[in-house]
Order: structure tokens, then sequence, then C-alpha cells
């Protein structure tokens, strides 16, 4: 049975039981709800924003999963010990953590699962390498994403699919990483690329004025706007507006919620907290940042990951594990005015690699690899500032890197600076010395620092900070700028800056879990009844940042897994290290069975 015909605006009834309830909606979050729905069981989403997704909507819709079906089918196809060998060279002991190799030999298994059972599909990142070079790192073969999707197969439920994020997007047009991007960075270099570009912005423009919003749906929308329709189509139940406040508990285990308006849910199998950490939850950030990131801290995730999942699970009794290498994934943001007295949040997770483009800090000095990972280039900054300085920077571009690849918000041509200059986003000067003045930076210090990196560049290389010297790197670049991708020389003026704050893409530290996703108390032993997912969950990689897509790898993953135990079908006791690997595997349950066995908690 589908929801097709209920109201999108329906409210959940009070005093319903469900075989799971989920609390979010990010990838997390739906990826529980598609595979418990698919295994049987009767499932309810609540999600407390008024639209779906959460910060996975935002997203750009990569998982990191090593050997997964669509590298394998491409002929790539590396030992089971090289991904393990790779992150042993960056998370060291750590790496014995059993959910790393739980994950590493179920994240294929998931995404086969959602390619044949559901309405989501994958593209490929068979050239998509590593953020590090360690011994086990790879070219590409360990990314998949979340393939376009077209909004109308939601019908009336695209209305509460979360849209883009604004400042990233053009007019609230996802464009996808690939082609679809580099057509529109040659959109004025290029007449291939500049009829690409005019059929895409011409059949937005039609959307827009047939359904107000994108249909043309890429990166983290397609793949929320995916798990939706899966949802809708197993019957599992989505509500936006549900708040929980509390979790239902009876002699120790989980049975259910409490929302904000006192609805009760009950809930026979388990609870799901998927609600996206706590990017936004300034006491939990002032306990875990430490003094890293300053008195200020600029997440990029959505306001409404306020940390509420972690809460609820630490007053049944679950423990926050606050021993990670770092407790947020951290990214260069900037500030966008928003014409109402605030500011947007621009995550900086392309332009920094382009060739005419670097960082500088303090006087005017460069302090890291600007084309490595957004991760790394913050703790590269954090490293760099003294103690009792915020730890902020410039990006800075002299004009054809700006008019080519664009600096943040203030977008590449054709698009006029002159509105990003009068909000103050942009500063602007017709010589460095100018430029310098305007960011309070020594001229001085700024003409030497681009005078090195300038020489430099034009030799392919950079000694300092060994700027493309890495695939990574390379990648990132131009393949049209010689003789590095990631090189280039800051010419001609007019340069460019935008300041750089300390942000995040989202939060690591979480609730203590096991390789089952239950939530651990403080003694290491499961909360019957209470399962994890998504950042809720504790960073298998133990704050560190191997490769893009490590966040929604993971939170699909131990969704997926999180379903199969809560249906009683993957008991730490039966064996196997995967649900396909399982001694004997139990048939699919049956939905409502009020006489559920609860062997796997």
């Amino acid at each position: 049975m589908t929801q097709e015909g209920r109201s999108i605006d329906a409210r959940p009834e009070s005093g319903a039981s469900y075989d799971l309830l989920v609390v979010g909606s990010g990838a997390g979050g739906l990826a529980t709800a598609v595979t418990a729905a698919d295994l049987g069981l009767s499932v309810a989403v609540l999600e407390k924003a008024s639209v779906l997704g959460g910060t996975s909507a935002w997203s750009g819709g990569w998982l990191w999963v090593p050997r997964n079906p669509l590298a394998v089918e491409a002929g790539i196809d590396e030992p089971p010990e090289a991904p393990l060998n790779y992150l042993a060279g960056i998370m060291g002991n750590r790496v014995s953590d059993p959910r790393i190799k739980t994950y590493l030999d179920t994240g294929p298994e998931m995404v086969r699962f959602f390619r044949d059972r559901s309405a989501v599909d994958w593209i490929d990142g068979n050239k998509v390498p590593d953020f590090i070079e360690r011994p086990g790192a790879a070219a590409g073969g360990r990314s998949v994403c979340a393939a376009p999707f077209d909004g109308r197969r939601l019908g009336p439920w695209i209305a509460k699919l979360r849209p883009p994020l604004d400042v990233i997007s053009l007019a609230g047009m996802g464009i996808a990483s690939g082609k679809d991007m580099a057509h529109f960075f040659k959109a004025t270099r290029s007449p291939a690329s500049t009829f690409y570009v005019a059929r895409r912005l011409a059949k937005h423009g039609i959307d827009l004025v047939q359904h107000g919003r994108a249909m043309q749906l890429v990166n983290g929308n397609a793949l929320v706007a995916g798990l939706m329709r899966s949802c809708l189509d197993r019957g599992a139940e989505l509500f936006t507006d549900a708040g929980v406040t509390a979790l239902l508990h009876d002699e120790g285990r989980v049975t259910g919620v409490t929302l904000a308006d006192g609805t009760r849910l009950h809930a026979r199998r388990g609870v799901v907290l998927a609600t996206g950490g706590f990017p936004h939850d300034p006491e939990t950030q002032a306990r875990l940042f430490g003094s890293d990131t300053g008195p200020a801290h600029y997440s990029a995730a959505t306001e409404d990951n306020t940390g509420d999942g972690i809460r609820l699970g630490i007053k049944v009794g679950g423990h926050l594990r606050e021993d990670l290498a770092n407790a947020g994934a951290w990214a260069p943001v900037s500030l966008v005015p928003d014409g109402k007295g605030g500011f947007a949040h621009f995550p900086h997770l392309i332009d920094r690699a382009k060739p005419g483009i670097i960082a500088v800090r303090g006087r005017g000095e460069r302090f890291a690899n600007e084309a490595d990972s957004y991760h790394a280039f913050m703790r590269a900054l954090f490293d760099a500032t003294p103690a009792g300085e915020a730890p902020e920077c410039w990006l800075i571009a002299d004009h054809p890197a700006q008019r080519r690849w664009g600096l943040g918000w203030a977008r590449p041509s054709p698009f006029p600076l002159a509105p990003f200059r009068r909000c103050g986003y942009l500063r602007s000067g017709r010589t460095l010395k100018d430029l310098a003045r305007r960011c309070n930076l020594d001229p001085q210090v700024l003409e030497t620092t681009v005078a090195r990196f300038n020489i430099q560049a034009m030799a392919g290389e950079d000694p300092d900070f060994a700027r493309g010297a890495s695939i990574y790197n390379r990648v990132q670049g131009d393949p049209d700028s010689r003789p590095n991708p990631s090189l280039g020389a800051l010419r001609r003026g007019p340069f460019h800056a935008v300041r750089i704050v300390p942000g995040s893409l989202g939060t690591f530290a979480g609730l203590d879990a096991d390789d089952r996703a239950r939530v651990l108390d403080a003694g290491g032993a499961p909360i019957p009844g209470l399962f994890a997912a998504g950042n809720d969950l504790s960073s298998i990689f133990a704050g560190q940042y191997p490769s893009g897509g490590i966040t929604l790898g993971p939170a699909m993953t131990f969704g997926y897994i999180a379903a199969h135990v809560a249906a009683g079908l993957w008991d730490p006791g039966q064996g196997g290290d995967t649900v396909s690997e399982m001694q004997d595997p139990p048939a699919r349950v049956a939905g409502n069975t009020e006489g559920a066995i609860h062997a796997a908690f």
C-alpha cells in the first residue's frame, strides 16, 4: 500500500503503533525506512522541519563505498585489504573498530540493494580519488553518487523535498559535479557548452513557471527524492513538523516517542535516531570543538540540526563519544548577506583548488595547500592560527580566475561583480596593494607571497605546501592548465578576495554504537530498542576524513543494518559479517506483528 492517497500534511495519530520509528529524514533515516519497509515492517519517519531531507538534500550526494558494484562491474576489483590498509594509515589502531570491517563488508551490499530494489539509482565515481595519498589510496573506484532524478515522480510530495542550498544553486537549480559543472564553467568559452547551459536554463525556467521549483534533481536532492519515492512506494509514512521531544521506555527498553505536541507513538521493534548531529548546537560545540574554531562556528548544515537525537539518546542512557580526532567535518565558509541583517553560509568546496586562486592569513602569507580537501584546509588554518586569534583567512583570485571559476558566492562570468561588491561580500582592488588595504593585510607581504607563488606555479610546483603533487589536487584543478592542473599564477588585476571563517559540513562526534547500529550505554551494553544512523552515530572513522562521501556512505549503510537488526534478520549471534552472509537467515517478516521476537536486541 502506498501513501498516494494520504494528505502530505497528515498528522500522526496519537497512540498509533509502528514496528519502527525513524527520527530524522536525511539519507540515513530514509535509507533505514526504505529497508525496513522492504523487509515488511511498518515504519514512520518523523521530521521536525517542514520539509524532508535534512543536510543530505543540500549535499553532493556522494558515498564512499570501496568495492561497490559499479566499480566491480567496470573491472575495478581491488582486494579487500586495500581500503583497510588505506584507513589504517590514517586512523592508526582505531581502524580495529569492528564497525570499520562491517562497513567495508556491507557497504557494497547496501549500494546493490538500493540500485536493484528502490527508486534510487547511482552513477559511478570511478575517476574520483581518495583525499589523502597513503598506502592503499585509490585513484578512483570507491565512490558512487545519486543519479539525476525527475522530481515529477514525487507528485505532490515534491513540495516536501528540501530545495537545494540557495547560495550554491543557480536560481534553485542544482548543478552536478562532473560533465554538468564542466559545461557551466565553459559556458562563455565553448559553443557546445553554451548550448548545453542554455538548454538546462530554459528547462529550469519552464519548471519554475509550471512547478515553482527545480524538477531536474541532482546531487543530494536526487538522492533524497529517490529515497522518498521508495518510502512512498512501500507505505512507509513520512511526517513533517513532527519534532520528537522524548523517548518512551519501559523497563530499560525504548518503546516509542513523544512529539512536541504531546502525541505519543509506539514502536514495537525500536526507534532509530538520525537527526543530523549537532552542527547548530552551541552548547555541545563549546564543549567539543575547543578553541580550534574560535568564538564562532558557521556550519553549512541545515539549521534544524541542533543535536536533538544525541540529547534524546543521552537521556535514556546513551553515551556521547568525545575521543575523536575532530568533532566536526570542517569546511571553509564565507558569509553571504541575506538582505535581512543575517548571513547564509557558503561552503568553499571547489574554488580553492583552481588555478589563479590562493589563500592567505595573518599579514598576507600562505599557510596551506589550497587544493587539499576542505577538512584538511581548515585543519591547516586552525594549526596556523596563534592562540587568541580568530581562525580566518582570505581567498584571493586574479580577475581571469574569478571570471572563469567564480569566488564563492561571487559568481563567474557573465554575472556582474557589482552586486557582490556592494553588499560587502567581495573585496576588490586594482592592484595587490589596493586589495591588501581593503582586507587589512600588509601590502608588501601580500605582494611578496604572490610573487613567490607565481614563480613556482609557472614551473608547475609548490615546494612550500606541495599543491598539485597529489592526484586529488590535480583532479580538483583545471585539466587545461599547464604544466600543473592545480597551479596558475595570479597576474592580472583587478584582484578579488572573500573572507573565510571556520565552518563545517556536519559533526563527527555522536552516540556510541556497535557494528549493528545499536546505541550503547556508558558501560558498552546495547540499549534495547535504540539505534542510531547518520551523524547521530559517532563517526566510524574516529573523526578523520579519508575521502569524500564518508558521511553519506556510513549513514545509509548503518541505516540499512539497523533495519535488518530491528527486523530480527541480523542477530549478532547468527554469524556472518553481512546480511547476505548470515547463516540460515529467516524469511522476510510480516509487518504490524504484535508478537515480534526481539532476539536482535
